[in-house]
Protein backbone atom coordinates (compact mmCIF):
# COMPACT_ATOMS: atom_id res chain seq x y z
CA UNK A 1 0.00 0.00 0.00
CA UNK A 2 2.88 2.38 0.83
CA UNK A 3 4.97 1.54 -2.23
CA UNK A 4 3.00 3.60 -4.79
CA UNK A 5 3.12 6.64 -2.47
CA UNK A 6 6.87 6.42 -2.11
CA UNK A 7 7.17 6.02 -5.90
CA UNK A 8 5.04 9.13 -6.47
CA UNK A 9 7.15 11.14 -4.02
CA UNK A 10 10.31 9.94 -5.76
CA UNK A 11 9.02 10.98 -9.19
CA UNK A 12 7.84 14.39 -8.03
CA UNK A 13 11.35 15.96 -7.77
CA UNK A 14 12.26 14.57 -11.19
CA UNK A 15 9.15 16.11 -12.76
CA UNK A 16 9.85 19.40 -11.03
CA UNK A 17 13.43 19.39 -12.32
CA UNK A 18 12.24 18.71 -15.88
CA UNK A 19 9.71 21.53 -15.64
CA UNK A 20 12.44 23.81 -14.29
CA UNK A 21 14.75 22.99 -17.16
CA UNK A 22 11.97 23.64 -19.68
CA UNK A 23 11.18 26.98 -18.05
CA UNK A 24 14.87 27.92 -18.08
CA UNK A 25 15.09 27.03 -21.76
CA UNK A 26 12.07 29.20 -22.51
CA UNK A 27 13.59 32.08 -20.55
CA UNK A 28 16.85 31.73 -22.51
CA UNK A 29 14.91 31.70 -25.77
CA UNK A 30 12.98 34.79 -24.74
CA UNK A 31 16.19 36.59 -23.72
CA UNK A 32 17.77 35.56 -27.01
CA UNK A 33 14.84 36.68 -29.14
CA UNK A 34 16.85 39.65 -30.41
CA UNK A 35 19.64 37.35 -31.59
CA UNK A 36 17.10 34.98 -33.17
CA UNK A 37 15.80 37.89 -35.26
CA UNK A 38 19.12 39.47 -36.20
CA UNK A 39 21.75 36.71 -36.33
CA UNK A 40 21.88 34.78 -39.66
CA UNK A 41 23.00 31.68 -37.72
CA UNK A 42 19.38 31.35 -36.51
CA UNK A 43 18.08 31.06 -40.08
CA UNK A 44 17.38 27.26 -39.89
CA UNK A 45 15.21 27.70 -36.77
CA UNK A 46 13.28 30.64 -38.22
CA UNK A 47 12.94 28.84 -41.56
CA UNK A 48 11.41 25.77 -39.90
CA UNK A 49 8.85 27.92 -38.06
CA UNK A 50 7.97 29.87 -41.21
CA UNK A 51 7.56 26.72 -43.32
CA UNK A 52 5.08 25.36 -40.77
CA UNK A 53 3.22 28.67 -40.76
CA UNK A 54 3.20 28.75 -44.56
CA UNK A 55 1.51 25.36 -44.68
CA UNK A 56 -1.40 26.82 -42.74
CA UNK A 57 -1.44 30.06 -44.76
CA UNK A 58 -1.65 28.19 -48.06
CA UNK A 59 -4.46 25.96 -46.81
CA UNK A 60 -6.35 29.04 -45.63
CA UNK A 61 -5.86 30.80 -48.98
CA UNK A 62 -7.09 27.78 -50.96
CA UNK A 63 -10.20 27.35 -48.80
CA UNK A 64 -11.11 31.01 -48.29
CA UNK A 65 -9.98 32.95 -51.37
CA UNK A 66 -11.75 32.27 -54.69
CA UNK A 67 -9.67 30.73 -57.48
CA UNK A 68 -9.17 32.99 -60.52
CA UNK A 69 -8.91 31.40 -63.96
CA UNK A 70 -6.22 32.98 -66.16
CA UNK A 71 -3.94 30.47 -67.91
CA UNK A 72 -4.66 27.03 -66.39
CA UNK A 73 -7.32 26.01 -68.93
CA UNK A 74 -5.11 27.22 -71.76
CA UNK A 75 -2.21 25.16 -70.38
CA UNK A 76 -4.42 22.09 -70.27
CA UNK A 77 -5.68 22.66 -73.83
CA UNK A 78 -2.12 23.03 -75.10
CA UNK A 79 -0.86 19.80 -73.54
CA UNK A 80 -4.07 17.98 -74.48
CA UNK A 81 -3.14 18.47 -78.13
CA UNK A 82 0.17 16.74 -77.47
CA UNK A 83 -1.63 13.94 -75.58
CA UNK A 84 -3.85 13.44 -78.63
CA UNK A 85 -0.84 12.96 -80.91
CA UNK A 86 -0.10 16.46 -82.24
CA UNK A 87 3.69 16.93 -82.52
CA UNK A 88 3.66 20.03 -84.71
CA UNK A 89 4.33 22.83 -82.22
CA UNK A 90 2.54 25.40 -84.35
CA UNK A 91 -0.71 23.42 -83.93
CA UNK A 92 -0.62 23.36 -80.11
CA UNK A 93 -2.79 26.17 -78.79
CA UNK A 94 -5.34 27.15 -76.16
CA UNK A 95 -7.91 29.85 -75.49
CA UNK A 96 -5.21 32.46 -74.84
CA UNK A 97 -3.29 31.72 -78.04
CA UNK A 98 -0.52 29.41 -79.30
CA UNK A 99 1.85 27.47 -77.05
CA UNK A 100 4.95 29.67 -76.50
CA UNK A 101 6.90 27.64 -73.90
CA UNK A 102 9.66 25.04 -74.49
CA UNK A 103 9.12 21.30 -74.40
CA UNK A 104 9.80 20.76 -70.69
CA UNK A 105 6.63 22.70 -69.96
CA UNK A 106 4.62 20.24 -72.04
CA UNK A 107 5.84 17.17 -70.15
CA UNK A 108 5.43 18.64 -66.66
CA UNK A 109 1.97 20.04 -67.29
CA UNK A 110 0.96 16.86 -69.10
CA UNK A 111 1.63 15.10 -65.79
CA UNK A 112 -0.59 17.67 -64.05
CA UNK A 113 -3.18 17.17 -66.79
CA UNK A 114 -3.50 13.47 -65.96
CA UNK A 115 -3.17 13.97 -62.19
CA UNK A 116 -6.08 16.44 -62.10
CA UNK A 117 -8.55 14.52 -64.28
CA UNK A 118 -7.65 16.22 -67.57
CA UNK A 119 -7.29 19.54 -65.75
CA UNK A 120 -10.81 19.57 -64.32
CA UNK A 121 -9.95 19.09 -60.64
CA UNK A 122 -8.82 22.65 -59.90
CA UNK A 123 -8.90 22.07 -56.13
CA UNK A 124 -6.38 19.24 -56.40
CA UNK A 125 -4.19 21.38 -58.67
CA UNK A 126 -4.19 24.10 -56.01
CA UNK A 127 -3.02 21.64 -53.35
CA UNK A 128 -0.27 20.42 -55.68
CA UNK A 129 0.90 23.99 -56.20
CA UNK A 130 0.77 24.58 -52.44
CA UNK A 131 3.18 21.65 -52.11
CA UNK A 132 5.32 23.25 -54.82
CA UNK A 133 5.27 26.50 -52.84
CA UNK A 134 6.61 24.78 -49.72
CA UNK A 135 9.25 22.88 -51.72
CA UNK A 136 10.36 26.12 -53.37
CA UNK A 137 10.55 27.79 -49.95
CA UNK A 138 12.69 24.98 -48.54
CA UNK A 139 15.11 25.27 -51.47
CA UNK A 140 15.32 29.05 -51.02
CA UNK A 141 15.95 28.74 -47.27
CA UNK A 142 18.68 26.18 -47.92
CA UNK A 143 20.44 28.75 -50.11
CA UNK A 144 20.09 31.46 -47.46
CA UNK A 145 21.40 29.13 -44.76
CA UNK A 146 24.60 28.69 -46.76
CA UNK A 147 25.06 32.38 -47.61
CA UNK A 148 24.62 33.38 -43.94
CA UNK A 149 24.05 37.07 -44.72
CA UNK A 150 20.37 37.92 -44.29
CA UNK A 151 18.99 38.56 -40.76
CA UNK A 152 16.18 36.07 -40.04
CA UNK A 153 13.50 38.71 -39.35
CA UNK A 154 13.57 39.60 -43.06
CA UNK A 155 12.16 36.18 -43.93
CA UNK A 156 8.84 37.12 -42.33
CA UNK A 157 8.42 39.63 -45.17
CA UNK A 158 9.53 37.02 -47.71
CA UNK A 159 6.92 34.49 -46.56
CA UNK A 160 3.60 35.24 -44.96
CA UNK A 161 3.44 38.93 -45.94
CA UNK A 162 3.36 38.58 -49.74
CA UNK A 163 -0.17 38.35 -51.12
CA UNK A 164 0.98 38.41 -54.75
CA UNK A 165 3.32 35.40 -54.46
CA UNK A 166 0.67 33.24 -52.77
CA UNK A 167 -1.72 34.27 -55.53
CA UNK A 168 0.74 33.31 -58.29
CA UNK A 169 1.23 29.86 -56.78
CA UNK A 170 -2.14 28.66 -55.47
CA UNK A 171 -4.74 31.01 -56.98
CA UNK A 172 -3.42 31.37 -60.55
CA UNK A 173 -1.42 28.13 -61.12
CA UNK A 174 1.12 29.78 -63.46
CA UNK A 175 4.12 27.93 -64.89
CA UNK A 176 6.59 30.55 -63.59
CA UNK A 177 6.76 28.99 -60.07
CA UNK A 178 7.55 25.59 -61.59
CA UNK A 179 10.52 27.00 -63.49
CA UNK A 180 11.82 28.92 -60.47
CA UNK A 181 11.58 25.92 -58.12
CA UNK A 182 13.72 23.86 -60.52
CA UNK A 183 16.14 26.79 -60.82
CA UNK A 184 16.58 27.00 -57.04
CA UNK A 185 17.26 23.25 -56.99
CA UNK A 186 20.01 23.83 -59.58
CA UNK A 187 21.56 26.61 -57.44
CA UNK A 188 21.60 24.28 -54.43
CA UNK A 189 23.52 21.78 -56.54
CA UNK A 190 25.99 24.46 -57.65
CA UNK A 191 26.61 25.36 -54.00
CA UNK A 192 27.43 21.70 -53.34
CA UNK A 193 29.93 21.69 -56.24
CA UNK A 194 27.73 19.31 -58.25
CA UNK A 195 28.08 21.34 -61.41
CA UNK A 196 27.01 18.69 -63.92
CA UNK A 197 23.77 17.94 -62.08
CA UNK A 198 23.24 21.65 -61.55
CA UNK A 199 23.58 22.33 -65.28
CA UNK A 200 21.12 19.52 -66.01
CA UNK A 201 18.43 21.01 -63.76
CA UNK A 202 19.24 24.54 -64.92
CA UNK A 203 18.51 23.42 -68.49
CA UNK A 204 15.33 21.70 -67.29
CA UNK A 205 14.19 25.01 -65.75
CA UNK A 206 14.89 26.79 -69.06
CA UNK A 207 12.74 24.19 -70.81
CA UNK A 208 9.77 25.22 -68.65
CA UNK A 209 10.07 28.96 -69.23
CA UNK A 210 12.64 31.13 -70.98
CA UNK A 211 13.02 33.69 -68.19
CA UNK A 212 15.60 31.35 -66.58
CA UNK A 213 17.99 32.49 -69.31
CA UNK A 214 18.41 35.71 -67.32
CA UNK A 215 20.61 33.65 -64.96
CA UNK A 216 22.64 32.27 -67.90
CA UNK A 217 25.28 35.07 -68.16
CA UNK A 218 26.12 34.64 -64.48
CA UNK A 219 26.27 30.85 -64.84
CA UNK A 220 28.59 31.13 -67.85
CA UNK A 221 30.90 33.40 -65.85
CA UNK A 222 30.95 30.93 -62.95
CA UNK A 223 31.70 27.99 -65.22
CA UNK A 224 34.59 29.85 -66.86
CA UNK A 225 35.94 30.94 -63.49
CA UNK A 226 35.67 27.42 -62.06
CA UNK A 227 36.73 25.29 -65.05
CA UNK A 228 38.19 27.51 -67.77
CA UNK A 229 37.06 27.44 -71.40
CA UNK A 230 37.81 23.79 -72.15
CA UNK A 231 36.48 22.62 -68.80
CA UNK A 232 33.14 24.37 -69.11
CA UNK A 233 32.36 23.01 -72.59
CA UNK A 234 31.11 19.62 -71.24
CA UNK A 235 28.80 21.48 -68.82
CA UNK A 236 27.37 23.56 -71.65
CA UNK A 237 26.89 20.38 -73.68
CA UNK A 238 24.79 18.95 -70.85
CA UNK A 239 22.53 22.01 -71.05
CA UNK A 240 22.22 21.79 -74.83
CA UNK A 241 21.77 18.02 -74.96
CA UNK A 242 18.82 18.07 -72.55
CA UNK A 243 17.09 20.71 -74.68
CA UNK A 244 17.49 18.52 -77.77
CA UNK A 245 16.28 15.37 -76.03
CA UNK A 246 13.17 17.07 -74.63
CA UNK A 247 12.34 18.73 -77.96
CA UNK A 248 13.11 15.71 -80.17
CA UNK A 249 9.48 14.66 -80.87
CA UNK A 250 8.72 18.19 -82.05
CA UNK A 251 12.02 18.76 -83.89
CA UNK A 252 11.43 15.64 -85.99
CA UNK A 253 8.07 16.97 -87.20
CA UNK A 254 8.57 20.74 -87.55
CA UNK A 255 11.94 21.97 -86.26
CA UNK A 256 11.52 25.62 -87.31
CA UNK A 257 8.01 25.69 -85.91
CA UNK A 258 9.29 24.49 -82.53
CA UNK A 259 12.21 26.93 -82.39
CA UNK A 260 10.19 29.98 -83.44
CA UNK A 261 7.39 29.25 -80.99
CA UNK A 262 9.23 28.04 -77.89
CA UNK A 263 12.16 30.49 -78.04
CA UNK A 264 10.50 33.57 -79.56
CA UNK A 265 12.70 36.39 -78.25
CA UNK A 266 10.82 38.99 -80.28
CA UNK A 267 7.34 38.27 -78.92
CA UNK A 268 5.32 41.45 -78.40
CA UNK A 269 3.73 42.09 -75.00
CA UNK A 270 0.41 43.86 -74.40
CA UNK A 271 0.60 47.29 -72.82
CA UNK A 272 -2.45 46.69 -70.59
CA UNK A 273 -0.59 44.04 -68.57
CA UNK A 274 2.70 45.85 -68.00
CA UNK A 275 3.74 46.52 -64.42
CA UNK A 276 6.99 48.37 -65.03
CA UNK A 277 6.42 50.68 -68.04
CA UNK A 278 2.97 52.15 -67.38
CA UNK A 279 4.38 55.70 -67.28
CA UNK A 280 5.41 55.48 -70.97
CA UNK A 281 3.08 56.17 -73.93
CA UNK A 282 1.90 52.94 -75.53
CA UNK A 283 3.58 53.75 -78.86
CA UNK A 284 6.94 54.03 -77.09
CA UNK A 285 6.31 50.80 -75.19
CA UNK A 286 5.70 48.96 -78.49
CA UNK A 287 8.56 50.63 -80.37
CA UNK A 288 11.38 48.31 -81.47
CA UNK A 289 13.97 51.04 -80.92
CA UNK A 290 12.96 51.13 -77.25
CA UNK A 291 13.39 47.34 -77.06
CA UNK A 292 16.85 47.64 -78.63
CA UNK A 293 17.84 50.33 -76.12
CA UNK A 294 16.79 48.06 -73.24
CA UNK A 295 18.80 45.18 -74.70
CA UNK A 296 21.89 47.38 -75.00
CA UNK A 297 21.42 48.61 -71.42
CA UNK A 298 21.15 44.99 -70.25
CA UNK A 299 24.34 43.97 -72.07
CA UNK A 300 26.17 47.04 -70.75
CA UNK A 301 25.09 46.25 -67.17
CA UNK A 302 26.24 42.65 -67.49
CA UNK A 303 29.58 43.78 -68.92
CA UNK A 304 30.18 46.26 -66.11
CA UNK A 305 29.30 43.78 -63.37
CA UNK A 306 31.38 41.04 -64.99
CA UNK A 307 34.43 43.28 -65.30
CA UNK A 308 34.26 45.16 -62.01
CA UNK A 309 32.14 43.18 -59.53
CA UNK A 310 32.18 39.51 -60.48
CA UNK A 311 35.83 39.40 -61.64
CA UNK A 312 38.06 39.86 -58.59
CA UNK A 313 41.42 38.74 -59.93
CA UNK A 314 44.22 41.17 -60.78
CA UNK A 315 44.60 39.42 -64.13
CA UNK A 316 42.59 40.37 -67.21
CA UNK A 317 39.13 38.89 -67.49
CA UNK A 318 40.45 36.95 -70.49
CA UNK A 319 42.37 34.84 -67.98
CA UNK A 320 39.06 33.09 -67.31
CA UNK A 321 39.58 31.25 -70.60
CA UNK A 322 42.69 29.55 -69.22
CA UNK A 323 42.83 26.41 -67.16
CA UNK A 324 42.44 27.50 -63.49
CA UNK A 325 45.69 25.71 -62.60
CA UNK A 326 47.62 27.80 -65.14
CA UNK A 327 46.44 31.22 -64.00
CA UNK A 328 49.10 33.43 -62.45
CA UNK A 329 46.82 35.16 -59.99
CA UNK A 330 44.24 32.75 -58.54
CA UNK A 331 40.89 34.42 -58.12
CA UNK A 332 39.41 34.69 -54.64
CA UNK A 333 36.42 32.42 -54.11
CA UNK A 334 33.30 33.82 -55.75
CA UNK A 335 29.92 34.01 -54.16
CA UNK A 336 27.89 31.84 -56.53
CA UNK A 337 24.61 33.27 -55.25
CA UNK A 338 25.72 36.88 -55.79
CA UNK A 339 26.71 36.29 -59.41
CA UNK A 340 23.53 34.40 -60.31
CA UNK A 341 21.10 36.65 -58.44
CA UNK A 342 22.64 39.89 -59.72
CA UNK A 343 22.67 38.52 -63.28
CA UNK A 344 18.95 37.80 -63.06
CA UNK A 345 18.20 41.14 -61.40
CA UNK A 346 19.91 43.07 -64.20
CA UNK A 347 17.68 41.27 -66.67
CA UNK A 348 14.55 42.06 -64.67
CA UNK A 349 15.50 45.76 -64.50
CA UNK A 350 15.89 45.91 -68.31
CA UNK A 351 12.88 43.74 -69.14
CA UNK A 352 10.66 44.90 -72.01
CA UNK A 353 7.64 44.22 -69.82
CA UNK A 354 6.91 42.66 -66.46
CA UNK A 355 3.55 40.96 -65.94
CA UNK A 356 2.15 40.22 -62.51
CA UNK A 357 3.20 36.57 -62.51
CA UNK A 358 6.78 37.63 -63.32
CA UNK A 359 7.18 38.86 -59.73
CA UNK A 360 8.22 35.34 -58.78
CA UNK A 361 11.22 35.66 -61.11
CA UNK A 362 13.13 37.64 -58.48
CA UNK A 363 10.97 37.95 -55.36
CA UNK A 364 12.87 35.33 -53.34
CA UNK A 365 16.23 36.85 -54.34
CA UNK A 366 15.45 40.36 -53.06
CA UNK A 367 16.47 39.76 -49.40
CA UNK A 368 19.89 38.57 -50.53
CA UNK A 369 20.35 41.44 -52.99
CA UNK A 370 19.54 43.94 -50.25
CA UNK A 371 21.52 42.38 -47.41
CA UNK A 372 24.54 40.89 -49.22
CA UNK A 373 26.39 44.18 -48.73
CA UNK A 374 27.59 45.46 -45.33
CA UNK A 375 24.64 46.91 -43.42
CA UNK A 376 24.82 49.40 -40.57
CA UNK A 377 22.22 49.21 -37.80
CA UNK A 378 20.30 52.23 -39.06
CA UNK A 379 20.34 50.94 -42.66
CA UNK A 380 18.01 48.00 -41.95
CA UNK A 381 14.87 50.11 -41.97
CA UNK A 382 15.40 51.64 -45.47
CA UNK A 383 15.97 48.15 -46.87
CA UNK A 384 12.78 46.84 -45.28
CA UNK A 385 11.01 49.91 -46.68
CA UNK A 386 12.29 49.05 -50.16
CA UNK A 387 10.85 45.55 -49.84
CA UNK A 388 7.52 47.03 -48.78
CA UNK A 389 7.37 49.52 -51.67
CA UNK A 390 8.22 46.82 -54.21
CA UNK A 391 5.47 44.61 -52.77
CA UNK A 392 3.03 47.52 -52.95
CA UNK A 393 3.94 48.18 -56.59
CA UNK A 394 3.28 44.56 -57.54
CA UNK A 395 -0.05 44.57 -55.68
CA UNK A 396 -1.33 47.68 -57.47
CA UNK A 397 -3.80 46.47 -60.10
CA UNK A 398 -3.99 47.80 -62.70
CA UNK A 399 -0.56 49.39 -62.56
CA UNK A 400 -0.34 53.16 -62.51
CA UNK A 401 2.22 55.77 -63.51
CA UNK A 402 3.15 56.14 -59.84
CA UNK A 403 3.49 52.39 -59.16
CA UNK A 404 5.64 51.70 -62.22
CA UNK A 405 7.89 54.70 -61.57
CA UNK A 406 8.26 53.66 -57.93
CA UNK A 407 9.23 50.16 -59.01
CA UNK A 408 12.01 51.52 -61.24
CA UNK A 409 13.26 53.80 -58.46
CA UNK A 410 13.45 50.82 -56.08
CA UNK A 411 15.30 48.76 -58.69
CA UNK A 412 17.72 51.63 -59.26
CA UNK A 413 18.45 51.96 -55.55
CA UNK A 414 19.15 48.22 -55.27
CA UNK A 415 21.52 48.41 -58.24
CA UNK A 416 23.37 51.34 -56.69
CA UNK A 417 23.87 49.59 -53.37
CA UNK A 418 24.98 46.41 -55.19
CA UNK A 419 27.52 48.42 -57.19
CA UNK A 420 28.95 50.53 -54.38
CA UNK A 421 28.46 47.98 -51.60
CA UNK A 422 30.54 45.35 -53.40
CA UNK A 423 33.31 47.64 -54.63
CA UNK A 424 36.80 46.19 -54.10
CA UNK A 425 38.57 47.54 -51.04
CA UNK A 426 41.54 49.67 -52.18
CA UNK A 427 44.90 48.26 -51.16
CA UNK A 428 46.71 50.16 -48.42
CA UNK A 429 50.01 51.60 -49.66
CA UNK A 430 52.71 51.21 -47.02
CA UNK A 431 55.42 53.88 -47.05
CA UNK A 432 58.77 52.76 -48.50
CA UNK A 433 61.37 51.80 -45.90
CA UNK A 434 63.92 54.43 -44.92
CA UNK A 435 67.28 53.62 -46.48
CA UNK A 436 69.27 55.23 -43.67
CA UNK A 437 69.43 53.00 -40.61
CA UNK A 438 68.14 54.66 -37.50
CA UNK A 439 70.25 54.75 -34.39
CA UNK A 440 69.07 52.32 -31.72
CA UNK A 441 69.95 52.88 -28.09
CA UNK A 442 71.40 50.14 -25.93
CA UNK A 443 68.28 50.18 -23.79
CA UNK A 444 66.06 49.64 -26.84
CA UNK A 445 68.35 46.82 -27.98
Amino acid sequence: VRHPKRSGREHAPAAAMAAGRAAAALRRTWRGRRSALLEPSYTPLVAACLCLAEGGVNLWVIRRVPYTEIDWKAYMQEVEGFANGTFDYTQLKGDTGPLVYPAGFVYIFLGLYYATGHGTDIHLAQYLFAGLYLLNLLLVFRIYCQTNKVPPYVFFFMCCASYRIHSIFVLRLFNDPVAMAILFLAINLFLEERWSWGCLFFSLAVSVKMNILLFAPGLLFLLLQRFGLLGCIPKLCICALLQVVLALPFLLVNPMGYLTRSFDLGRQFQFKWTVNWRFLPEEVFLNRAFHTALLLAHLAGLGLFALHRWHRSKESILALLKDPAKRKDPSPPLTIVFVLFSSNFLGVCCSRSLHYQFYVWYFHTLPYLLWCTPTAKLAHMPKVLLLGVIELCWNTYPSTVCSSLSLHICHGLILLQLWYGTAPVPALHTPPPNRRPTAVSKKAQ
